[in-house]
């Protein structure tokens, strides 16, 4: 339970860091806002054309009593929007930071460099292009991942009670596990730590990963919140990588001054 409080106080670390530094909120600031609109916009067609879209795809209901083909018809358009609000918050990271990936990068290598005890940077030493595509294709699979979590815990969403109870709970952690990966991978990419690596590390260390992430999560569902947040979450991510990997850290949130130093439990090996 101890690295659930850790994980979380990561997350709020990184939004003490980008406070610290308003420059580089300020550009991070900018993926989000661009994301925002587009699913946005997405979200509103859902809505406007979801219930017409539930009675075009199940015909069988039209001969039903009435209320039952309206309750059934009204339930399932509810479903299908908040499933499409819970891919939504599990895949904007990964479209935020496809966007956002040199401005994301930037801001991962500065927090890198004011927390090393030797004000270095770690750096894939690979063209932007590569970097854009090895992010798109690890960011493709996790969405894969996540959404066959998505159609699993839809359909345990029709169990009574449990439904309605522990299926959104966890829905939640299984959202923040997935955010995590996304947004740590922006400082373990640039380290050359694969996605297979990335995700044992993540497993090792599940309550750490859901005391970060779960939260987040649950505030992504707020309008607008998931975009001042992405700055803040990326910086603490980055964070909360450098104990994953074994890294000396400085003590302190923002590292900085003559601090003493961490020295933390060394990765497993096949981290690159």
């Amino acid at each position: 339970m101890r690295d659930l409080g850790t994980g979380f106080g990561y997350l709020l670390k990184g939004q003490r860091w980008v406070a610290r530094h308003g420059r580089s909120y300020g550009f991070g600031l900018l993926p989000g806002l661009i994301t925002l609109v587009l699913y946005a916009a997405v979200l509103v067609a859902l809505g406007l054309w979801g219930q017409p879209a539930v009675t075009w795809a199940t015909p069988f209901a039209d001969d039903w009593s009435s209320p039952w083909s309206g309750i059934f018809r009204g339930f399932l358009t509810v479903v299908l929007f908040a499933l499409a609000l819970l891919l939504a918050v599990v895949t904007f990271t990964a479209v935020t930071l496809l966007i956002g990936q040199p401005f994301y990068e930037n801001l991962s290598e500065r927090v890198d460099r004011d927390v090393s005890p030797d004000g270095h940077a770690p750096e894939s030493g690979l063209p932007l292009w590569r970097e854009l595509w090895i992010s798109a294709r690890d960011s493709l699979r996790i969405v894969v991942r996540a959404a066959l979590w998505g159609v699993l815990l839809f359909a345990c969403g029709f169990i009574p009670v449990v439904g309605q109870t522990a299926v959104p709970v966890i829905g939640f952690f299984v959202t923040g596990f997935f955010l995590t990966e996304e947004l740590t991978a922006v400082a373990l990419q640039r380290r050359g730590v694969q996605l297979r690596t990335r995700l044992t590390l993540l497993r090792g260390r599940k309550t750490l990963v859901w005391g970060f992430g779960t939260p987040l999560a649950v505030s992504f569902l707020v309008p607008f919140v998931a975009v001042f947040l992405m700055p803040g979450a990326v910086a603490g991510a980055t964070l909360m990588a450098r104990e994953l990997l074994g890294e000396d850290t400085r003590k302190g949130d923002e590292g900085g001054g003559d601090q003493a130093v961490t020295t933390l439990p060394q990765p497993p090996s096949g981290s690159s």
